[in-house]
């Protein structure tokens, strides 16, 4: 499947970090600088009970835990950016 960044607007995203960092939530727009969210999760994986992959699959089966209404993310943070739909759960 072939897609581009203007189809995720609008959708739920997976930011994937170098870091132990990851942030989900609705694209809602992007620019050479970065990105930002909307109604986001900004998780560090290196605290609580999952693991960083483990993580992401609760949230594409339960939904995005919210503790941001927006949130900038880097550009240059971020080293992959997938549709939380396309992440898989079984």
């Amino acid at each position: 499947m072939s897609c581009n960044l203007d189809d995720l607007v609008g959708c739920e995203v997976v930011l994937d970090t170098a870091g132990p960092i990851i942030y989900l939530g609705k694209l809602h727009s992007y620019d050479e600088r970065g990105f930002w969210l909307q109604d986001a999760d900004l998780h560090n994986s290196s605290e609580g009970h999952a693991t960083r992959e483990q993580y992401i699959v609760e949230a594409a089966r339960d939904g995005i835990r919210t503790n941001r209404r927006y949130v900038f993310i880097l550009r240059q943070a971020v080293y992959s950016l997938s549709a939380l739909a396309d992440v898989v759960t079984d």
